[in-house]
C-alpha cells in the first residue's frame, strides 16, 4: 500500500523516515518551492531529542546546538527567579537544547534520504476525495494521484484538514507578538534564556548557534504591520532589559504573529489522517509544539506501517488518536495557562506572577517537576486502548520503558532504544520470537537479552506486553492490539 505524507516540516519528515524504515512506500509533498531557512520552532525537549535519535535523524544536533542550563527572570529589573531546566534526574538523563527548527528538518531529510525518500517541492495538495478504498489526491498543476493512506503533516492552515472536512476550532490566546533571530553583543549567558517582566512588558532572550539571539516580546501598542521590528526590540533591549550598550549588528529573521489554542474535531476522517500543527497549535511558551509533533509521527509511523502490510487492522489507526490526542489536551491546557501566567492579562494576575510564582521557581521540587512535565518523558498510555493493568512492579502496558543495556543475539551490548525506531524489541527466548515475528513481520523485530522476564516494547519505546507467561499469552495480546 502507498501513503503519501504532506508537509516536509519535522512531523512529516519523521513520520516519513518512520514509514520508510519498517518498510512502508511512502510519498512526501510540500507546496514550498524549497527547504526554510529561517529557525522559527527552536527547542527540543529530551523527549524529542530521544524520537530523532531512534530515528537514526539525531546525528551532530547536539554539537551544532546550545544546552539551556536555565531560566533567569527578573521583574522590575531584579533577579527573582532562576529556573534550572538542564539538570539530570531519575527520569530525565538527557539535555533539552535549543536548535533552530530548519537544523532539525535538514537532519530528517538526510536520514530521509539515507532511507531511499525525498521530498517533492512545490507540490500543494488542492483537492481530496476518499473511498473505501483509497484517496485521490489533486495537486497543483491539475495533476492527480491515488493513494491508500493520506496524512495531513501541512501545519496550522493544513490544506488536508480543510479539504477533508475536520474543523478546527479554538481561540486566540494573546495579542500580537513580535520575534526576532539577530546577532547582538549581550552581556547575557548563552546557557541561559534571559526573561525581563515589568507589569504588562516582557522580554525574552534565547540564545541560539552561531551567535545569535532569538529576542521575543508583545508588540508595543500602535506597533503597525509595517513596522520596523528589529528597531522596535533594539529599544526594547534598552529599555525594559536596560542594557543600554546593546547593538543588534544584523537581524536574520522577524515575524509577528498571535497565539492560538486549536484542536482538530478528529485526528482520522476515513483514510485521511492528521499530524503536528495540522491537528493541534498552542502557545509556544513551554517549547512543547515541535516535540508535539515528533511524539504524533513516531506513535503513527509503526501503527500505519503494520495496517499497510496488512499485519494489522485499521482500527488500530483508531489508537493513534486514543493515544494522542489526550496529550494535546495536556499541551493546549499548561502552555495556555502559562501563557496567561506570563504575560499577566489583569493587575491581579501580574501580583500573583511577581509575588508568587516567580518566586517559587527557585525551589528544587517546583524546579524538578516543571522540567520532568516540559521534558514529555511522563507521557503514558496506560489509560488508553493499547494499556494496560498493574504486574507487579516495573511499567505497565503503555508506559514508556527507560533506555537501558541490552545484549544482541551474537552477544554485542547495546542499548534498548537504540534498537528502536522501526522495529520492535522482544525480550525473551526464542519462542516468544517466534510469536512476535509472525506476527508483526520478521523484519520488524529485533530479539535482545536483558535482566529480567519477557516483554515486548513498541517502535514508540513504550511497554506492548510483558509478563511470566508464555508464547500464547503473547499471541493472544498481539490479537487485542493488531485486530488481525
Amino acid at each position: 500500500m502507498d501513503i503519501t505524507v504532506v508537509g516536509a516540516g519535522p512531523t512529516g519528515l519523521a513520520l516519513a523516515c518512520g514509514l520508510l524504515g519498517a518498510g512502508s512506500r511512502v510519498r512526501v509533498v510540500d507546496g514550498a518551492d524549497g527547504p526554510a531557512v529561517t529557525s522559527r520552532a527552536l527547542g527540543l525537549q529530551p523527549r524529542g531529542v530521544e524520537v530523532l535519535d531512534r530515528l537514526g535523524a539525531l546525528g551532530d544536533l547536539p554539537e551544532r546546538s546550545i544546552g539551556v542550563r536555565r531560566i533567569a527572570i527578573r521583574v522590575d529589573g531584579a533577579p527573582l527567579g532562576e529556573l534550572e531546566v538542564g539538570q539530570e534526574t531519575k527520569l530525565v538523563r538527557r539535555r533539552g537544547l535549543l536548535v533552530s527548527q530548519a537544523e532539525v528538518e535538514a537532519r530528517l531529510r538526510r536520514r530521509l534520504a539515507e532511507l531511499g525518500g525525498a521530498v517533492e517541492w512545490g507540490t500543494s495538495v488542492v483537492a481530496v476525495d476518499q473511498d473505501e478504498h483509497g484517496v485521490l489526491v489533486g495537486t497543483t498543476g491539475g495533476r492527480e494521484a491515488r493513494t491508500d493512506w493520506l496524512v495531513g503533516c501541512d501545519g496550522a492552515h493544513s490544506a488536508v484538514r480543510k479539504a477533508a472536512g475536520i474543523g478546527f476550532p479554538g481561540a486566540p490566546l494573546a495579542e500580537r507578538f513580535l520575534l526576532a533571530d539577530v546577532r547582538a553583543d549581550l552581556p547575557l549567558e548563552r546557557d541561559s534564556v534571559a526573561v525581563w517582566l515589568s507589569g504588562e512588558d516582557l522580554l525574552a532572550a534565547f540564545p541560539l548557534p552561531g551567535g545569535v539571539w532569538r529576542l521575543m516580546a508583545p508588540a508595543p501598542s500602535g506597533f503597525a504591520d509595517d513596522g520596523d521590528v528589529t528597531a522596535t526590540m533594539a529599544g526594547l533591549l534598552r529599555d525594559r532589559a536596560a542594557l543600554p550598550d546593546a547593538e543588534i549588528t544584523s537581524t536574520a529573521w522577524t515575524s509577528s504573529f498571535r497565539f492560538h489554542r486549536r484542536l482538530a474535531d478528529t485526528y482520522r476522517a476515513g483514510r485521511v489522517l492528521l499530524a503536528g500543527d495540522a491537528a493541534h497549535i498552542h502557545s509556544p511558551f513551554g517549547g512543547q509544539g515541535l516535540n508535539t509533533g515528533l511524539g504524533d509521527a513516531e506513535n503513527l509511523a509503526w501503527k500505519l506501517a503494520l495496517v499497510a502490510s496488512g499485519h494489522a487492522g485499521a482500527a488500530l489507526l483508531d489508537t493513534y488518536e486514543a493515544e494522542r490526542r489526550p496529550v494535546a489536551e495536556g499541551v493546549l491546557s499548561t502552555t495556555s495557562g502559562a501563557t496567561r501566567l506570563i504575560v499577566g492579562g489583569s493587575p491581579r494576575a501580574r501580583l500573583l506572577r511577581d509575588r508568587v510564582v516567580v518566586p517559587m521557581v527557585n525551589r528544587r521540587f517546583v524546579q524538578r517537576a516543571i522540567w520532568e512535565r516540559s521534558s514529555q518523558l511522563r507521557i503514558t498510555y496506560r489509560g488508553g486502548p493499547l494499556g494496560g493493568h498493574r504486574l507487579g512492579r516495573g511499567p505497565r502496558p503503555g508506559d514508556r520503558v527507560p533506555d537501558r543495556p541490552c545484549v544482541r543475539a551474537d552477544g554485542t551490548a547495546t542499548r534498548l532504544h537504540a534498537e528502536l525506531g522501526s522495529r520492535w524489541v522482544l525480550l525473551g527466548g526464542e519462542d516468544h520470537a517466534r510469536v512476535a515475528r509472525e506476527r508483526l513481520g520478521r523484519e520488524r523485530v529485533t530479539v535482545l537479552r536483558a535482566d529480567g522476564g519477557p516483554a515486548l516494547v513498541r517502535p514508540d519505546g513504550h511497554l506492548a506486553w510483558r509478563g511470566r507467561g508464555g508464547p500464547d499469552a503473547l499471541g493472544s495480546r498481539l490479537t487485542g492490539i493488531l485486530g488481525a
